[in-house]
């Protein structure tokens, strides 16, 4: 019988990541971690086949810590998946609103519901949890938490509607793998690059997919951490990594950069 394969993700049960992982890597077998580094490192260890990471939010951009850890790790998206964040108010049964004076949850989802709890809670201490779903450890006769519409905890219920000021909300998670031969075809590649520190450096290195005309669908900055004053860029373009047009300009854009690493090539 076939060893069932593994797949990490930010924890506890109950979380976004969690949910994701589920639809992303069905029948395998889920690894809860403590942190996203946590999560790849055991992919790099070996000791799980695949990571579930998020990369982007539609309101808060890209997820920093996890973009640093696919530039810094050997590792490879190879598959993305958009979720619906869909947040409810989590309470335990018997507790009512009027009572609650704390609410508990990560730090984006406080802040994506920041109307919500203003007209609502405009009294209430906002507290930080490392996750949605570890607020639900938190829950007691004054504390309230906010947590995934697909969470199901015996004693908890949950608010009616998505509490969230945009309903509209996604956030953008790739199955990540141990760094391994580029796919034959995709829908987007997505790359990291750090640019001679000169004027126009960055310019020139988006005229070159301008020059074989393929649409950067994302570039996001971040500090090159050893070098101050520097800057690592981290951009999307929609092509098939097996066109004639995306290798050349892949190619011409690795030799033209101080540093330059494929992070991903997906459906």
């Amino acid at each position: 019988m076939e060893e069932k394969k593994k797949v990490s993700c930010l924890g506890p049960a109950g979380s976004y990541s969690e949910f994701a992982a589920h639809n992303m890597c069905e029948g395998c077998e889920i690894v809860l971690c403590h942190n996203f580094a946590e999560a790849v490192k055991k992919l790099t260890a070996g000791e799980v086949d695949f990571a579930v990471l998020p990369v982007e939010n539609s309101l808060n951009g890209g997820v920093s810590e996890c973009l640093d850890l696919l530039d810094s790790e050997a590792v490879f998206g190879s598959r993305e998946y958009l979720l619906l964040v869909d947040h409810r108010l989590a309470l335990l049964d018997g507790v009512k609103e009027e009572d609650v004076e704390v609410i508990c949850s990560h730090e984006q989802a406080i802040g994506q519901c920041g109307e919500y709890l203003e007209k609502h809670f405009p009294h209430a201490r906002l507290l930080e949890t490392a996750s949605t779903a570890e607020s639900l450890k938190r829950l007691d006769g004054h504390t309230a938490g906010i947590v995934g519409a697909h969470v199901r905890k015996e004693g908890v219920r949950l608010s009616e509607e998505n509490i969230a000021d945009n309903k509209g909300n996604y956030t953008r998670f790739l199955v990540v793998e141990r760094e391994r031969s580029v796919p034959e075809h995709s829908v987007m590649v997505f790359f990291s690059a750090v640019c001679a520190h000169k004027p126009g450096a960055l310019v020139n290195l988006l005229k070159i997919f301008q020059r074989y005309s393929l649409n950067l669908t994302r570039i996001q900055s971040r500090p090159v951490k050893e070098a101050f004053g520097q800057y690592r860029f981290f951009i999307e373009i929609a092509g098939d990594i097996g066109n004639e047009r995306v290798k050349s300009a892949l190619s011409e854009a690795r030799r033209y950069c101080a540093s330059f690493k494929l992070l991903g090539a997906y459906n």
